[in-house]
Parts: C-alpha cells; sequence; structure tokens
C-alpha cells in the first residue's frame, strides 16, 4: 500500500544528460507519478509544447509573478530564468502524489530548505565528453552557448555530493530504471510507513 502523504522528488543534472527522456520513460511506466512543470524565460524549441514541456513566458511576466509570490523557487541559468510554479506542487502533494521536479541545482538548495523530506537523485552523464556530444547533436547553441554549458555542467557535477542518490545515465533503460527503483523504494521507509503502521498496531 501506498503512503497516503506525497512525497517531492527533486531530479537534476547538467544540460544534456538525458533529463527529459529519462522522465519520459518513467512516467509512461508509472501514472501514480506526477511531473511539475517549470516556468521558463528562454526560447520554445522544435517539438516543444507550452504547458507540457515548460510554460514559456516572459522576463515581465516573471517578475509579476516572483512579485506576486506565485514561484517557489527560481534561479538564472545562462542567460534565462527557470522557476517552479507554486500552487499545483502544493496542491498535489496534498493530494498523495508523487512529485516529480526537474530542477537546477541552485533551485534545488532552496527547495529542500523548503521540503526538508523531500528525495533528491541526481543524473550524471558517463563522460564530459559523451555529454559535449549530447550538446552538440541538439545543434540548438552555439559555440560560445556550448562552452557555456559545458562549464557550467562541471560546476553542477561538483555539487551532486548534495544529492541522496547519484545514476550515470549511460544506458536509457538502465538509468529509468534506476530511478523508479529508487522512488517506489523510498515510499516504503520507516518515516513515510509511519502512519500505516499506527494504523496496523490499533487493530491489534
Amino acid at each position: 500500500m501506498q503512503n497516503s502523504e506525497g512525497m517531492l522528488v527533486l531530479f537534476s543534472g547538467p544540460s544534456g544528460v538525458g533529463k527529459d527522456t529519462v522522465l519520459d520513460i518513467i512516467l509512461s511506466k508509472d501514472e501514480k507519478l506526477q511531473r511539475s512543470v517549470s516556468l521558463t524565460t528562454r526560447e520554445k524549441r522544435s517539438g516543444e509544447t507550452d504547458g507540457e514541456d515548460y510554460y514559456f513566458i516572459t522576463k515581465e511576466e516573471f517578475s509579476q509573478m516572483i512579485k506576486d509570490g506565485q514561484v517557489l523557487e527560481y534561479a538564472q541559468y545562462g542567460e534565462n530564468i527557470y522557476g517552479t510554479p507554486k500552487a499545483p506542487v502544493d496542491r498535489w502533494l496534498k493530494e498523495g502524489k508523487t512529485v516529480i521536479l526537474k530542477i537546477e541545482v541552485k533551485g534545488a538548495q532552496k527547495i529542500r530548505e523548503l521540503y526538508p523530506d523531500a528525495l533528491s537523485i541526481f543524473l550524471l552523464p558517463p563522460s564530459m565528453q559523451v555529454l559535449e556530444d549530447r550538446i552538440r547533436r541538439r545543434a540548438t547553441e552555439s559555440e560560445d552557448d556550448i562552452n557555456r554549458r559545458l562549464e557550467i555542467a562541471k560546476n553542477e557535477i561538483l555539487r551532486s555530493a548534495d544529492y541522496d542518490f547519484v545514476v550515470v545515465n549511460d544506458d536509457l533503460d538502465k538509468a529509468s530504471n534506476n530511478v523508479l527503483s529508487i522512488i517506489k523504494a523510498l515510499n516504503f521507509t520507516y518515516k513515510r510507513m509511519k502512519s500505516k503502521i499506527s494504523e496496523v498496531i490499533k487493530n491489534v
């Protein structure tokens, strides 16, 4: 029996490591998982859908949402801003859902302060060369942008020590299964099963 309380999962990793693909796979395997959609001021890429991949908004709209207290966290990443809308996350957690939040390293630290029980998973590339090859294959950034992303990636990987689990994405199926196994296992820790244990004892 799944714990009735919701669980927040922080899912991070450098740009190009395959976070979106891994998330798509695990969401297709477990319909109980809820993916949180982030806000961003960057331009929409080919094939992306507003409201599904991101909420694509202007910097002015983003600033207004911050003033209105509608953003849980936000961070500058390159020249663009990313953030998490607060209301949906809190609503899903109250409904008992497992909410997966794809988030940058800086934002994850802020979330941990607000949700200390959150589970955190860092997706690691097999090597920096593999990561660079993946970014270049996207053909969506200039050479300067690529170099900047690689430098940011190095700093983010150093922060993987802050996470509960680290999964290497050298094989999509294996990495996806490992992430899903971690999430499922954490639903049955003593801390999350205390209410069920109390229920069992009362019926003795």
